[in-house]
């Protein structure tokens, strides 16, 4: 598959899940893409030598690591992937700790279980990225449960 090609397919993933626009703010021209040996497959895209996502082979959607979290928040903040929580509990997702239910403050209405979201703190701080196990309705509503199972956090200082 030619460099192009490969941009453009990773581009219209992220337009498709996380909203129009994202794509060209996320991966810029000048991004890395890595093949899988096995299958020849897109695997990871890399901005100078960071890697920002991971393409899925499972579901062909893309797992997004924080740099990319952090640049989608200070350039794509329309996306549709945001959830917010909670300052008291900052830390602890930040750690690597699941996002329940009873924290979350606000929650884009697309999200839908099993989408790819980002989890941050009332000042706008990414603290995590994961995997809802609610929509965003349910988030929102639901007092008790896991709402976001958290794959990395930032572990930042505080």
């Amino acid at each position: 598959m030619c460099v192009e090609t490969a941009l453009r397919r990773i581009r219209s993933v992220a337009d498709y899940q996380f909203g129009k626009g994202v794509g060209a703010l996320l991966f810029p021209e000048n991004v890395e893409i890595s093949y899988s040996k096995a299958t020849g497959r897109i695997r990871y895209v890399l901005l100078d030598g960071e890697r920002l996502a991971t393409l899925r082979p499972t579901d062909g959607l893309l797992s997004l690591s924080l740099t990319a979290a952090k640049t989608m928040t200070e350039k794509a903040a329309f996306a549709r992937c945001f959830v917010t929580v909670q300052n008291d509990v900052a830390e602890f997702i930040a750690k690597g700790g699941d996002v329940f239910a009873a924290h979350v403050i606000r929650a884009d209405e697309a999200i839908r279980s099993k989408d790819e979201v980002i989890v941050v703190d009332e000042n706008n701080q990414v603290l995590a990225v994961g995997r809802a196990l609610l929509s965003g309705a349910e988030m929102t509503q639901f007092k008790i449960g896991v709402a976001v199972k958290v794959r990395h956090g930032s572990t930042r200082e505080s």
